[in-house]
């Protein structure tokens, strides 16, 4: 396991300042692109070049992507400040991934979702279900690389919504993870063993750092999702998804664990001789819609009126509007706030 005390003083220099908040669009990343000597292997729909990068020169071979939903930007930051750590040769963690491993990473798949602030692409196609039909270009993008590069592990990485926690706790889920399933059964296969090996890694150093605040995915099976045919082809891949942090809704210290689950995930698959350590896997807490960003009580104490945030991108800026979800029957919720109703 990495040592907690030593990353924690490094992410102060990785971080990756310039970028900041929700929206992260194309022209935030420019200039870093051509700071970490990337190549445009594509286009988006609407002709948003799609940059990759590569580093190390290791056998093993790791792609990673971010905002293939344009709107979950927080593993787009994570990976910059990834990309600064992996110009740092004096660590010997880095050097050791750098030996071991090749990696591809693609910062942002869905250029043109990403000015919009939407899931979807240009042609309103949601990426992470078009894994079968490869209607949208930037589909086809991903499924060319990944067939051309041919990893033996996969990160996705996405955000969730402030409305999970995790199961059994009064905690948000900050960080979730999920080892696809390739067929309906869910069959705990090889590949499925060895991606759940990571995770159970991943979580092993979450846990000292936001402990039972790291939350499991469902593994239900979705036959035109990535992951789930990423898996199936034979492409280890796991899922990583950025979810809320007390008071901070632009994601600033869920980047930081973030940016640790990965480098962790990356170092462990470079530094172990198997991966037969996965039953710890199923201990991971369930994820459970039980949150609301916003719940307003009486003078009892009782809750009332639950509110969450919907995030928009209007007029060329990024707004955040509370929408009433909820009223009464709300035992079963927490709120990341709470509100004294006047009346």
């Amino acid at each position: 396991m990495i040592n907690i005390p030593h990353i924690e003083n490094k992410y102060k220099h990785y971080k990756e300042d310039t970028l900041f908040g929700r929206w992260i669009v194309f022209s935030d990343i420019l200039p870093l692109l051509k700071i970490h000597n990337t190549q445009q292997i594509g286009v988006s729909e609407n002709n948003t070049p799609i940059y990759g990068v590569k580093f190390g020169t290791g056998k093993i071979k790791i792609l990673i992507w971010s905002q293939m939903h344009g709107n979950e930007s927080t593993g787009t930051k994570a990976l910059f400040d990834l990309f600064n750590a992996l110009k740092d040769t004096q660590n010997p963690i880095i050097t050791t991934i750098l030996k071991e491993c090749t990696l591809y990473c693609i910062p942002m798949l869905n250029p043109d979702g990403a000015l919009a602030y939407t899931r979807v692409n240009a042609n309103n196609i949601d990426l992470n279900r078009d894994a079968v039909a490869k209607k949208a270009t930037e589909s086809r993008l991903l499924r060319s690389v990944l067939d051309t590069f041919n990893p033996q592990f996969c990160f996705n990485l996405h955000d969730q919504r402030t409305i999970f926690g995790v199961e059994g706790t009064k905690n948000p889920a900050t960080i979730s993870f999920l080892a696809p399933s390739e067929e309906e059964t869910r069959a705990i296969t090889n590949g499925r063993k060895q991606t759940m090996d990571v995770i159970v890694a991943m979580n092993n150093l979450l846990q000292k750092i936001i402990p039972n605040q790291v939350g499991r995915y469902t593994d239900e099976f979705y036959p035109t999702a990535t992951g789930d045919n990423f898996q199936k082809l034979g492409y280890n891949t796991i899922l990583i998804e950025a979810g809320h942090y007390k008071d901070d809704y632009d994601r600033e210290e869920v980047r930081k664990f973030n940016f640790y689950a990965l480098l962790q995930g990356i170092y462990h698959i470079a530094t172990v001789k198997n991966f037969n350590n996965y039953q710890p896997y199923f201990e991971i807490p369930n994820n459970v819609k039980n949150f609301y960003d916003v719940i307003y009580v009486n003078n009892q104490s009782e809750k009332e009126i639950a509110y969450q945030y919907e995030n928009k991108v209007i007029n060329g800026e990024f707004k955040s509007v509370l929408k009433k979800q909820n009223e009464k029957n709300l035992s079963f919720y927490f709120g990341h706030a709470y509100v004294l109703k006047k009346k």
